[in-house]
């Protein structure tokens, strides 16, 4: 029998906007809905800058009322996010993995985007052709990631990402250090997006495939699928 796919999920350590004054971290749901597609297949690895518990996002918890996954995931399951391997202790040990997903909401802006390990953990996976992949604010890790040779990871390949009208419609715009889409764009990535704001867009793309991304937390609902389609590939 195969040994079951190994997939690092990776979770911001940041937990406040400091424009606004308000607790932020990672988006319930993005990591939710994901994690419940995969772990019936694969083995799943937690992991945050810090280590220990990633802060979740209050408002993702308040906003999931209705989401009977995201209501047991909270209630059932908060060892997922609360003991967190730290991101450096994962530096040369790709090997043991078939990918690397982040895990979106506002903490990655902070965090994520300018992290020397994540970027260097993003590095090694793709150049050893495993999957790299991230949805809504996720792709911040990966924006400004270069490659050996000096290139941003993202150039030349369609990705997609938290757009700037979704950032505007929830009045974010200002609070952020800088914006996903346009940023992406400044760096070379094709930046593509559903037709309406918060409709569904996930995007396969860079070498071999291997570069996936999701625009929004709606797009977390079928990222994982993606993801499982991927690792069966």
């Amino acid at each position: 029998m195969a040994p079951r796919p190994k997939l690092l999920f990776v979770l911001t350590s940041h937990d406040t906007l400091p424009a606004k004054g308000i607790k932020t971290g990672f988006y319930l749901p993005e990591l939710v809905h994901p994690y419940n597609a995969l772990i019936p297949h694969v083995d799943i690895v937690m992991a945050s800058p810090k280590g220990g518990e990633a802060p979740v996002d209050p408002y993702s918890v308040e906003d999931t009322k209705n989401d009977a996954a995201c209501v047991d995931f909270w209630e059932n399951k908060q060892d997922v996010w609360k003991k967190t391997e730290k991101l450096e202790s994962f530096l040369g040990r790709t090997s043991e993995f078939d990918g690397i997903f982040y895990v979106g909401g506002h903490g990655p802006m902070f965090d994520l985007a300018t992290d020397p390990t994540s970027h260097a953990l993003i590095r090694e996976f793709y150049e050893l052709n495993k999957i790299v992949s991230a949805v809504c604010h996720g792709p911040a890790a990966l924006v400004n990631v270069k490659l050996s040779d000096g290139s941003y990871l993202v150039a030349g390949s369609t990705v997609t990402g938290f757009s700037n009208a979704e950032e505007d419609a929830y009045d974010n715009t200002s609070a952020m250090p800088f914006l996903l889409e346009t940023e992406l764009k400044n760096h070379h990535a094709i930046y593509v997006k559903a037709d309406q704001a918060f409709g569904v867009k996930t995007v396969v793309s860079g070498k071999n495939g291997k570069l996936i991304t999701g625009q929004n937390p709606p797009s977390a609902g079928v990222i994982g699928g993606v993801l499982l389609d991927a690792l069966k590939a």
